[in-house]
């Protein structure tokens, strides 16, 4: 029975430290994104809403692929110290958890800062050709959602077809960013 009450207990220990992680990231990103834009010409406003799109379709890609891939291959890795190795392992032990701040942390908190980023495109806009035209909006807000949509849908194709690659690549990440289980 102990172990019954413990899993809900560490279910929601999840749940609120995702709260608290979604939160200041989002703020970090918000506020890093607010200082880049402040005195920004178009070309840095788009390319800030280009990295945002692009580490949405990554996370998207990673998230993905840990929930797809097979833990064998790694675990051959690991008895062979490969570097690595106990990286990925870890990062499939917790694909429920990785594929979740992945795809609706790091997903979603992307989706809503190039929401903002557009809106300071979408005034710059307005305000260069001094006008209130709604057709801009519409064209900026589509343009934005197609390549991220799109991007997400190629991305997952990549992250089904290649989700051993795309593990192991993270986990050398990680290990350099010093990640997780080693």
């Amino acid at each position: 029975m102990k172990k019954e009450e413990a899993k809900p207990r560490s279910y929601w220990h999840w749940v609120v430290h995702i709260f608290l992680m979604s939160v200041f990231l989002s703020a970090l990103l918000s506020f890093a994104s607010g200082v880049v834009l402040e005195d920004a010409g178009y070309v840095l406003a788009v390319a800030v809403l280009l990295a945002f799109i692009l580490l949405g379709i990554v996370f998207d890609v990673i998230g993905v692929a840990v929930t797809a891939a097979d833990a064998k291959p790694f675990h051959s890795m690991a008895s062979h110290r490969e570097k690595g190795a106990k990286e990925a392992l870890f990062l499939l032990k917790n694909a429920e958890k990785v594929s979740s701040f992945c795809n609706d942390v790091v997903g979603d908190i992307c989706g809503i800062v190039s929401g903002s980023t557009a809106a300071v495109i979408v005034l710059r806009l307005q305000s260069t050709f001094n006008t209130k035209n709604i057709l801009i909006s519409i064209a900026v807000t589509a343009l934005i959602s197609g390549l991220t949509i799109g991007g997400k849908a190629i991305g997952k194709r990549l992250a089904l077809s290649h989700s051993t690659d795309v593990v192991y690549r993270t986990a050398k990440v990680m290990r350099v960013l010093r990640i997780g289980k080693k």
